[in-house]
This record gives structure tokens, C-alpha cells and sequence, in this order.
């Protein structure tokens, strides 16, 4: 029938496009997978009493490096058994993710810890050199500090890894398949930012600069083929703020941090209560960190 197969065409045409599924449907489905894969694990877990009891021994409204871990893992599980899925679905691999396996925790990771953990430090320089944040002796004993640097150092890796390969990563390469990757980095860059605005403490200028770091991201994926360099820096970063540092993270103060530190003066010298994400240098060291992504990997034949 002539009017049925222009029928089949249209609904042909909504679902699929010239790379298969269309990357909308791909895109709902992982986020579908994700979520049920979420469910499953915590309805998993809390079958097994003795982790019930000790979560709910923990302090309330309180982030301690175990209870930040055992969440971090299960969203960081989730994405990634989502992920595997739609490996099938699509036929492809976590290396056109941007996630390739015998790259992990290689070398392009181990140069990203220190550059993200130098521009932080720069940050807090500038910020400390207008004397807006001092140090005021350690808030840990020798044996916690290395107990909770190891433990904040899991958490951030895990933080990262799940931030930087949903953004930067899966839908990164899903959307760009669609919409080309520039487009679809910025995209994403704005949806980063606004996610940061429902954690509590953040504000406006501090989502501004997540989106900026998640430019910063996309570009170093850009220039090294995979998100293995911005895991790296992301951890590090969250890490150095959190813990080294002792200062608000996106807003949230965590419990166990090395230093005793504090701000002084206006909130746009050094973010306030947000963190030094919320001061205006946060801007100048993103920029001078993206010179140095450019610097440190020329540009590449283009793979995306």
C-alpha cells in the first residue's frame, strides 16, 4: 500500500537517521538504563543488613569520606553498566566513549592530576595574594590525614569519572554523532553548569565556572582522543578543594579536610560560600589553563 510505506518512511525517519538510532533515542535509553540500573544496585544493597545499620549510624546532612564513596560508587556503577549496555545497542566500544580501557589510569590520567591540582593551587594564590583565604595550622593528626587523603582521593577519582565520562563522555559522543562535537561540548557545558546549581551553597557565577571547566574539558578531549587527561584534572581539583585545601566544594563543606582555612573579604574574591569556583579568577585560571591544554597537545587529525 503506497499510503503505508510513506507511513513506515516517517517513522523510519524519527528513529533513525544516517548513524542508525538517532542520537535523541540513544541518549533517552542510556538515561533509561542508567536509572534502573541506580535502582537496582541500591535496592540491592540495602538487602544486606550490616550496610544498612552502618548507614544509618552515620551522621545526617553530613559528607564523610565513606558515605561520599560507598554514593559515588553506586553512581559511578550505574553509568558505567548503562554504558556497557548500549555497547551492544550500538555496536561500538567505551574507547569511542572516549574511555579506553588500556588507557586507564595511564599516562594521559597522571598528567592530568598535577595540571588539575596546579590550577587550583594558582587560584587559591591569587586569591590568598589579596588576602582573601589564609591557613590556620592542620585540622588532622598524622594517621587521619593519610586515612582520609587516600579515602577523599577515591571519592574524587570515582566523582570524575562519573561526571567526565557522562558529559564528556557517553553523551558527548552520542550527541555529537548528531550534531557535530563543538556544538554538542557546549551544549553539555551548559547542562554541567545547571546541574551544579542544585547542589546546595552554589550560585550562579560558581555553575558560570563549572560550565567554563567543562569547556576546558571538552577541548582537553579534543586534543588527546580520550577523557582520561580531564578525569585526572577533575579529580584532582575536587580533591585539592575539598580536602587540601579545606575549602567549599560547589558549595558543600565536607568533614575530615587536612587544614584548618578560612576566606576574608568580598564574595567575588573568593567565592564565599560556594568555594573559590565562585571567584572571578576561577575565569583567568580556566582560560590559562585551556593555553596550556593547547600548548602541551598540539592539535590532532580530526577523529570526531
Amino acid at each position: 500500500m503506497p499510503g503505508g510505506s510513506s507511513f513506515q518512511r516517517r517513522v523510519q525517519w524519527i528513529f533513525l537517521g544516517t548513524n542508525g538510532i538517532r542520537a535523541g533515542w540513544r541518549m533517552l535509553m542510556a538515561f533509561a538504563l542508567f536509572f534502573l540500573f541506580l535502582f537496582v544496585v541500591q535496592a540491592g544493597l540495602k538487602r544486606i543488613p550490616p550496610l544498612e545499620a552502618w548507614r544509618h549510624a552515620q551522621p545526617k546532612a553530613v559528607d564523610t569520606p565513606w558515605i561520599l564513596l560507598l554514593g559515588e560508587g553506586i553512581a559511578t556503577l550505574s553509568v558505567l553498566l548503562a554504558a556497557l549496555v548500549m555497547t551492544f545497542i550500538e555496536k561500538r566500544s567505551f574507547a569511542d566513549y572516549g574511555l579506553p580501557g588500556n588507557a586507564a589510569f595511564g599516562k594521559r590520567f597522571w598528567q592530568g592530576v598535577p595540571y588539575g591540582f596546579a590550577m587550583l593551587t594558582a587560584l587559591m594564590a591569587l586569591i590568598a595574594a589579596l588576602h582573601g583565604f589564609s591557613l590556620d595550622g592542620w585540622a588532622l593528626g598524622r594517621a587521619a590525614a593519610l586515612r582520609n587523603g587516600f579515602l577523599y582521593l577515591m571519592v574524587f577519582i570515582l566523582v570524575a569519572i562519573f561526571e567526565e565520562f557522562s558529559f564528556r563522555g557517553y553523551l558527548q559522543a552520542t550527541l555529537a554523532s548528531g550534531i557535530g562535537f563543538w556544538p554538542a561540548a557546549i551544549l553539555l557545558a551548559i547542562g554541567f553548569g545547571a546541574l551544579h546549581l542544585e547542589n546546595t551553597g552554589e550560585a550562579r557565577l560558581g555553575a558560570l565556572a563549572a560550565g567554563c571547566f567543562g569547556l576546558l574539558a571538552a577541548f582537553s578531549l579534543w586534543r588527546t582522543g580520550n577523557i582520561w587527561f580531564p578525569i585526572g584534572m577533575h579529580a584532582a581539583w575536587d580533591w585539592g578543594e575539598t580536602y587540601f585545601y579545606s575549602v567549599p566544594d560547589s558549595g558543600a563543606m565536607a568533614r575530615g579536610h587536612l587544614l584548618n582555612s578560612s576566606f576574608h573579604g568580598a564574595n567575588w574574591l573568593t567565592g564565599g560560600t560556594v568555594g573559590p569556583e565562585g571567584s572571578l579568577f576561577v575565569f583567568v585560571v580556566l582560560g590559562l589553563g585551556a593555553v596550556g591544554v593547547h600548548y602541551l597537545f598540539p592539535a590532532r587529525p580530526k577523529v570526531f
